[in-house]
């Protein structure tokens, strides 16, 4: 604790001296300038906080202010007649007709984006922008994926590259010949077998701009929504032609049509329908080519099969012998394999592996050589990595027939 001036006792008698005078009094006022640096301290801190909680009421109160403001929705111009504006409020669909100023009517025309409150009169306009959801789809830097990473698929990377690379390199020769340029590809076939690696290495060897989604991206609680992502997809896309769009697990909203009445599936539909007159409908669609991938091929409606949407049917099967030898080459390139290490064996021994598994068990090999504090990787260390992928593999699916049992 501080000493206070009171603990230092001022000698007043006759006896003591000038200089003890002196003393005590400087002592006095040590004491005291010390006290005043506390002082100032503990009134440098209390206005510190009186700013905090001065902060936190000016945020308290515009927040405050906000809530009592009356809410806005999103709203889209269907029509503009004589009687008023038809809009069309999004999330629910409910369609209004209000009236507006003559200065409002001549800022609108139908598909503009505007506001509306609760009794849906228009506030103000809105941009009429792409959903910010589409714009972060675009991929801005390339994948660093060429057709050289990929093994075993060569004939489905020449399918690829002439209906996709080609449109958009030589378009002329499309137009000697006198055809239209396929319009799109799908990719299928089981799990990691290439689909989306072949996807990356088309976004690499073009300089289209590359538009990456996935099919459960597009499925959405509210209605209408994911058909307007489609749409502004599209639009994007449209906007920086030469585009590619890779629509990876398709399957998600371009499964068979039921009769199902929930509304889920009938947003999933709507969606999907939303999709459909995309890719074919009557604007043209220009240099925008469509590639989608699916594990699931037994699962889609015929509607998006057909010729006009994908021309191209591109199964990408596991691969065989030579694709798997081809596939490991390309694995341990950056490897450090000892010579003992042979790849036409460990292919033959490797029977129905999928790409995918092929680099777990380069990957699984590597991590052995590591635990064993050694930087070369035995053919051995191959072996025993595909012996655990396989382990691994047997007790998952054993985990699914219990569950399902």
């Amino acid at each position: 604790m501080t000493d206070t001036v009171d603990d230092v006792d001022l000698p007043y008698d006759d006896d003591a001296s000038q200089q003890d005078k002196i003393s005590a009094l400087r002592e006095r006022l040590e004491i005291i300038e010390r006290q005043n640096e506390e002082m100032r301290d503990k009134l440098l801190d209390a206005n510190a906080e009186n700013n905090k909680f001065q902060q936190k009421l000016e945020r308290l109160t515009h927040e405050n202010k906000k809530l009592k403001q009356s809410p806005l929705f999103v709203a889209t111009v269907q029509e503009v007649t004589d009687n008023g504006v038809i809009i069309k409020q999004h999330g629910n669909n409910q369609e209004a007709l209000t009236d507006v100023t003559d200065e409002m009517r001549s800022q609108i025309e139908p598909d503009s984006r505007v506001a509306v409150n609760n009794s849906l009169s228009i506030v103000k306009t809105l941009d009429n922008e792409t959903d910010v959801r589409a714009r972060v789809m675009q991929v801005e830097r390339k994948p660093e994926v060429s057709y050289a990473d990929i093994g075993g698929i060569d004939e489905q990377i020449d399918e690829v590259r002439e209906t996709v690379e080609m449109p958009l390199t030589s378009p002329g020769m499309f137009d000697a010949v006198g055809i239209e340029p396929p319009a799109g590809v799908l990719l299928y076939g089981p799990p990691g077998t290439g689909k989306t690696m072949l996807a990356k290495a088309v976004a690499n060897q073009t300089d289209a701009t590359f538009i990456k989604m996935a099919g459960s991206e597009l499925v959405h609680k509210f209605i209408g929504e994911g058909a307007k992502l489609v749409r502004d997809l599209f639009e994007l896309a449209r906007q920086h032609e030469p585009a590619v769009i890779f629509i990876d697990e398709i399957d998600a909203i371009a499964s068979k049509r039921t009769d199902s009445k929930t509304s889920g599936d009938a947003e999933v539909q709507r969606t999907m329908m939303q999709l459909l007159s995309e890719m074919d409908g009557f604007d043209e669609r220009g240099q925008i080519s469509i590639i989608a991938a699916t594990n699931r091929f037994d699962m889609l409606d015929r509607a998006i099969l057909r010729p006009g949407r994908f021309d191209r049917l591109i199964e990408v099967p596991k691969p065989g012998v030579e694709g798997r030898e081809r596939i490991f080459q390309i694995h341990t390139r950056s490897m450090n394999v000892a010579d003992d290490v042979d790849f036409a064996k460990l292919a033959e021994t490797t029977e129905d592996a999928s790409g995918a598994d092929v680099k777990a068990i380069c990957t699984e090999a590597g991590m052995f050589a590591i635990r064993d504090d050694r930087t070369e990787v035995y053919m051995a260390d191959f072996e025993a990595a595909w012996e655990k992928i396989q382990q691994e593999e047997a007790e998952e699916n054993e985990d699914v027939s219990r569950t399902f049992a």
